[in-house]
């Protein structure tokens, strides 16, 4: 007999690679995504399990690099249970075809950072849940004037650079992201340094002018934080941060965009899209309320009321953040934007791990990257299972 060969052969199906849907087999080994021309003529091996798949779709697992909670839970609100919050959300994220995701932090006073940011570690995803790839801190660096739903009590200016964050902040070791807006003082330095501890800026919440937002792309920022929302409108003589679909400058910047059919026109995302289709991903955005029914909820320190699925600051009519999961933006955006499936697929898993710097290893399904996918119906985009390291960690109940 032969010796157990550790593989996994689902067959029978098709998969999203490199821009296309093919026809071919995934081979899996210690979490992996393994190339069988390795297999046949080298090691000679067979498969200790096959997976028929009766041709249905497997697509890189989905990634969410803005996601304020959901279920009830609020990062940036509940320091006294936020390991159990952050696990709640992230398991609850796997019915949705979210393999990884960057839990989002609100701005907030300094006491919430420091109790808060040190217990969201960065943690491999499995059944216990999704995997975390590091906080996404929004605020509170942003401008008052496009503060949307955050708190302008804890709203400040980062005039000494990088000290004015870790000021703030306490410690960045947990920290991905953080979108800031350029044009206050002390951002562009800011900047720099972010950039210098690997840390990825996202530009938001912002006034910015063109130019502003330019010279913060040379100074490292490669991201812009749900476009359209939270900046100055488009307009001809100066587009603003929205310009940066369009510029010169050599770096990609990649953009996130909410399409839960209530952030963004229909039109805005096809205009998105078709202007700078290589920087687009989709986020969620999403609230506490995500995945509960209207009511009122938080987001930091201020109060959300849901209505028939909008979510407002209490009392206005202030959006701040989603109801809607991944994988239902991922619907919307195929619909109103009629694009490929295997490009609509690719904006929340292939495009969010290129801007962080994680493409050679998650979001796409090439041969040595982490075997996390979802196995879905390709006509519905329905999830029906979810896998992280080539383990099912959610079934669809049929």
């Amino acid at each position: 007999m032969k010796p157990k060969s550790g593989l996994t052969r689902f067959h029978n199906c098709n998969i999203l690679r490199g821009g296309k849907i093919i026809k071919e087999d995934l081979w899996i080994r210690d979490g992996k995504i393994v190339n069988p021309e390795q297999v046949f003529y080298v090691e000679q091996a067979e498969a200790d399990i096959a997976i028929d798949c009766d041709n249905l779709l497997i697509t890189p697992g989905f990634i969410d690099i803005q996601i304020n909670g959901g279920w009830g839970i609020d990062f940036s609100f509940d320091s006294d249970n936020v390991e159990q919050g952050v696990y709640k959300v992230a398991k609850e994220l796997l019915a949705h075809g979210v393999t990884s995701f960057c839990p989002t932090m609100v701005t907030s006073d300094k006491k919430k950072y420091a109790s808060i940011l040190p217990r969201i570690k960065k943690t491999p995803g499995g059944k216990h849940g999704a995997t975390i790839l590091g906080v996404h801190l929004e605020g509170p660096f942003i401008s008052l004037e496009k503060k949307g739903a955050h708190s302008d009590d804890y709203i400040i200016n980062p005039d000494k650079g990088l000290d004015s964050l870790y000021e703030i902040y306490g410690s960045l070791n947990n920290v991905i992201i953080v979108t800031l807006a350029p044009e206050l003082p002390g951002a562009l330095d800011a900047i720099k340094g972010l950039t210098s501890l690997g840390i990825k800026v996202a530009l938001g919440h912002s006034t910015a002018n063109l130019a502003d937002g330019e010279k913060a792309v040379k100074c490292g920022a490669n991201l812009i934080t749900h476009l359209f929302n939270a900046m100055l409108p488009f307009h001809h003589r100066d587009p603003g941060l929205v310009g940066l679909l369009a510029t010169t400058t050599e770096k990609q910047v990649f953009y996130g965009i909410i399409s839960d059919g209530i952030h963004t026109h229909p039109a805005a995302l096809r205009i998105a899209c078709r202007t700078n289709s290589d920087g687009l991903i989709l986020v969620s955005d999403a609230v506490a309320a995500q995945g509960l029914p209207d009511g009122t909820y938080s987001i930091g320190p201020m109060s959300v009321s849901v209505e028939n699925g909008r979510a407002y600051v209490v009392g206005t009519k202030t959006l701040c953040g989603s109801t809607s999961a991944l994988d239902e933006c991922i619907i919307k955006f195929k619909e109103a934007t009629d694009c490929s499936l295997e490009y609509a697929l690719e904006t929340a898993s292939l495009l969010p791990a290129k801007a962080l710097g994680i493409d050679h290893i998650k979001g796409n399904l090439n041969y040595g990257c982490d075997a996390d996918f979802v196995i879905m119906d390709p006509k519905t985009v329905k999830v029906l299972s979810t896998w992280i390291a080539g383990e099912c960690v959610y079934a669809a109940p049929k």
